[in-house]
């Protein structure tokens, strides 16, 4: 297979969604094994034709690596049972960072934010969807990864530095005998959190960062304006982003229920709910907006999805319409049922 002539620049493939530039390159992963099966060879097929994007990606991955000449070649097949070992394997994110290091220099990255997958996959530490992760690291401080998280650990004579590049981290900082003690600081793409003698929770929400301080407190430094940063004491909250800091607010130990397994509601809108949720299962979850501001008080585990939906479904009285898309999951999507005047549910800790 060749590339078509109209796509050997980059400028198509920058139009395309993360997502979508993200599962071409799984599937390139996936037919550089040693033996593909002709099931995986049909689902390609028919991922590609399912819509105009697909192909475009595919036929961007083509421009990139030529022909893709013999798919089992031995060098590919390598980079590809890399990309299946453990997310920890030193061999792993070699592999992967240089099929990463081919797609750049041939002219096929798809912006700055369309990167970060590869960012993940090739981190020192990351957890799937609904996977936690507890760390230690040399100097005894814990960390705790949440669902789909990546995080790279850099040490050094002069600091301590985790750059957090997606999800969510609890950190409990250790105290460091020698002097001077060298600083911890959690990295993002907006900028820097400095540790003071604390426990605290990092999270990347996108367009901004949120830093949640239980003990001692953290000194928040946005990327681009150093001369205003903010030191967020325990019992708060903020967001920040490259160029400012919010006011903060209440931080509660309730947010931190995820560590173990659990999402702690107290009249929170279904919306928000149902939006926390899908941060630990592969499936779309939505709601009709109709319903979006019902509330609702309980512990809901995160780790049986259907559990919580059929609980939601009984004491809110509402309904679940359940779509099954190929290589994304299910979609459920909650719609009003004929009464949803009943009361919010309350699930306990088992």
């Amino acid at each position: 297979m060749s590339a078509s002539p109209w796509y050997r620049t980059t400028r198509d493939a920058s139009a395309l969604s993360p997502a979508v530039a993200q599962r071409a390159l799984e599937w390139l992963v996936e037919l550089q094994g040693d033996a593909v099966a002709p099931e995986t060879v049909r689902e390609w097929t028919s991922w590609r034709a399912a819509h105009p994007d697909h192909e475009r990606a595919w036929l961007r991955i083509e421009s990139v690596q030529g022909t893709l000449q013999p798919l089992a070649c031995p060098g590919n097949a390598a980079i590809a049972q890399a990309a299946l070992a453990a997310p920890a394997s030193a061999q792993r994110r070699r592999a992967l960072k240089a099929m990463s290091v081919l797609a750049i220099t041939s002219g096929a990255a798809w912006g700055v934010g369309q990167v970060t997958p590869w960012r993940a996959w090739t981190s020192d530490h990351r957890t799937a969807v609904g996977e936690r992760r507890k760390l230690t690291l040399p100097d005894g401080t814990r960390l705790v990864l949440n669902t789909d998280s990546a995080i790279d650990v850099r040490y050094s004579a002069a600091q301590r530095r985790v750059a957090l590049i997606a999800g969510e981290i609890l950190i409990a900082t250790a105290h460091e005998a020698g002097a001077p003690a060298r600083p911890f600081l959690v990295e993002t793409a907006h900028g820097t959190a400095r540790a003071l003698g604390t426990e605290y929770t990092v999270r990347v929400l996108g367009a901004s960062t949120e830093v949640s301080v239980f003990q001692g407190a953290v000194q928040i430094q946005p990327r681009d304006d150093a001369e205003h940063g903010l030191t967020l004491q325990a019992g708060l909250r903020a967001n920040y982003w490259a160029r400012g800091v919010e006011q903060p607010a209440a931080a509660e130990e309730n947010q931190i229920a995820w560590k173990d397994g659990f999402i702690v509601a107290r009249g929170m809108r279904l919306h928000d709910f149902i939006a926390e949720l899908g941060r630990y299962c592969p499936d779309t979850l939505s709601c009709d907006p109709a319903i979006a501001g019902l509330r609702l008080s309980g512990s809901f585990p995160v780790n049986n999805v259907d559990k919580v939906l059929a609980a939601l479904s009984a004491t809110l009285d509402i309904r679940v319409e359940t779509e099954t898309r190929l290589w994304r999951g299910r979609r459920l999507h909650l719609i009003a049922g004929p009464d949803t005047a009943r009361p919010a549910p309350l699930l306990q800790k088992s």
